[in-house]
């Protein structure tokens, strides 16, 4: 860019000599086919040198737009929970986005404009120095440093303007996601127009926060092409003066008024430069707040390595959430040895699907209160823990592919017989055999296109593909009834055989074969034992299974 800046101010000097040629007689055919040929040949180059810097430019600053968004993907994935806790959906789509557009915008169109700015301007006024006049040239300068005032001021503003239109973009992509993804909700309780009003009120914020930015940027031209027109009225009158008195030649007055067009685009761009650094900067700094947050649970510094989980314990656990003010676990203990069946029942909210969050280390724990074969879980490394748990939670992540693809998402290699296998397992095939192209059927986003129950049996044959040394099932056969709840289990105990089992429910049934069963009460265990232990206690779970019972005789009787 800085060559062809250079070349760029030989075409005035050239076109300046040969009108001087003209006034004086003196030129010649050969000289003007020389000229002429010289204009062509540099306009090639340049043509060409151009053509290069564009493509190596603007080329890596969509490849640095790509790597920053997959370094910030990988860092969402590394995340704990209460990252996305303190960050909107909308506010990281909004990175993902228009701040990561912005940045790549910067790398690109605003180093381009620093560029011309920095070299252009450089080479012009050099040579409008060393083959014009220095006094010509300090006169149409005058007017130029008000434009870097200008510019400052200009600057500081759009930065924070564009920090608010960024901030309401983002929430705009919340009540977006909301709206599409709650849509069945919203239509049930017929709150439509409400939610499109909402909506109306949100993109107005946007438009009104995103037309502040573009009034300030509205200015920047026209404030430049004035200072311009200021330096070019002042270039001509005075260069006119200096013509008529001798000073500098008719040839060297046009030489000097295409130099001073050639600053009008580093000018110009100087200007574009401060807008696109202060949306650039601006970005940076929102990408890099959510870039250094770190996750909660990290891996020790010197992880112990532990081959298979032969027993899982908990010693007197409690647990808060970070965001709560009490306590979700207080005093929790089990053990459960590897092929064991742990069942964990009680009333909504009394810390059931916290205890599996504890085996997932999604939240940072007391040291010492879970082990694994022995070792504390805190000096296990994390992608260890990761190897040996599946885990089915309560809302289900499908994505908008086949069964096949959805079914396989944890074993991307597997064969048509693991699949299928899998499918007979959770008690599936039937369903997929009614579907128009069986295995090949696209349910649609998150699963839109199944069924409660059918969304639970295939997330647990993902589970049962993968075959982990733990299964975790958190409340996973609610949707189903007890006839295929009763198959799914038998086909799980009969599969894992030898292998650790933790189910979370509220239907007693799915927990009485287990070997130990928690009940849990806020956050506390009222009773433990086994199903027939817990029968014989008569307290709370031989309440829920006698009724549990009396209803499922009730809807055989109908």
């Amino acid at each position: 860019m800085t060559v062809v800046s250079i070349l760029s101010t030989i075409p005035p000097k050239l076109i300046g000599n040969t009108i001087d040629d003209i006034r004086s007689g003196t030129l010649t055919g050969a000289d003007l086919y020389a000229t002429v040929g010289w204009l062509a040949g540099l306009a090639l180059l340049i043509y060409v040198m151009v053509y290069f810097w564009i493509t190596m430019l603007f080329g890596n600053s969509m490849l640095l737009e790509k790597v920053l968004r997959g370094k910030l993907l990988a860092h969402m994935t590394r995340m704990a929970p209460s990252f996305f806790q303190r960050n909107s959906t909308g506010q990281l789509m909004a990175l993902a986005t228009n701040d990561i557009l912005a940045i790549g915008n910067t790398s690109g169109y605003g180093v381009m404009t620093l560029v011309h700015t920095l070299s252009g301007a450089t080479v012009v006024v050099v040579m409008m120095v060393s083959f014009i006049s220095v006094k010509l040239m300090l006169a149409a300068l005058i007017p130029m440093p008000f434009l870097s005032v200008v510019i400052s001021k200009l600057g500081k503003k759009v930065r924070s303007r564009f920090l608010e239109a960024q901030a309401a973009f983002g929430r705009m992509n919340d009540h977006a996601l909301e709206s599409i993804s709650g849509i069945r909700v919203v239509r049930a309780y017929v709150q439509e127009e409400r939610d499109l009003a909402a909506f109306d009120r949100i993109t107005s914020e946007v438009r009104d926060k995103n037309r502040r930015v573009s009034l300030l940027n509205a200015l920047f031209q026209p404030l430049i092409m004035n200072i311009i027109g200021l330096s070019f009225s002042i270039g001509i009158g005075y260069g006119s003066y200096l013509v008529y008195d001798g000073q500098i030649t008719l040839g060297e007055l046009i030489s000097f008024n295409i130099y001073l067009g050639m600053l009008i685009w580093p000018m110009i761009s100087f200007g574009e430069f401060i807008n696109v650094l202060q949306r650039g900067s601006a970005s940076v700094e929102r990408l890099d707040a959510a870039l250094e947050q770190k996750s909660d649970v990290v891996d020790a510094n010197d992880p112990i390595e532990v081959d298979i989980p032969e027993q899982v314990e908990m010693r007197r656990l409690s647990f808060t959430y970070p965001t709560a003010a009490q306590p979700s676990l207080i005093d929790v203990s089990f053990r459960l040895k590897r092929g064991e069946t742990l069942g964990i029942v009680g009333k909504t909210g009394g810390g059931k699907s916290t205890v599996l969050k504890q085996l997932l280390r999604q939240y940072p724990i007391d040291a010492e209160k879970l082990f694994i074969s022995g070792v504390p879980i805190e000096r296990i490394s994390l992608e260890r823990v990761k190897t040996w748990v599946t885990y089915v939670p309560q809302e289900h992540l499908l994505l908008s592919k086949s069964i096949r693809d959805n079914i396989a998402l944890g074993k991307p290699d597997a064969t048509d017989e693991e699949i299928d296998r899998a499918v007979e397992l959770a008690f599936f095939t039937q369903d997929i055999a009614q579907m128009p192209e069986g295995l090949g059927t696209i349910v649609g986003e998150n699963g839109v296109m199944l069924s409660g129950g059918q969304k639970q049996r295939l997330a647990i044959a993902r589970a049962l593909l993968i075959d982990a040394e733990m299964l975790l099932l958190d409340d996973s056969l609610s949707a189903v009834d007890a006839r295929t709840e009763s198959r799914i289990i038998h086909n799980i105990r009969k599969e894992r055989a030898g292998k650790t089992t933790v189910i979370t429910t509220h239907r007693l049934s799915a927990v009485s074969h287990a070997d130990w069963i928690l009940v849990l009460d806020q956050g506390r265990v009222i009773e433990e034992g086994t199903h027939e232990q817990l029968i014989l206690h008569g307290q709370w779970y031989k309440e829920q299974w006698e009724r549990q019972q009396m209803e499922a005789s009730l809807e055989e009787a109908l």
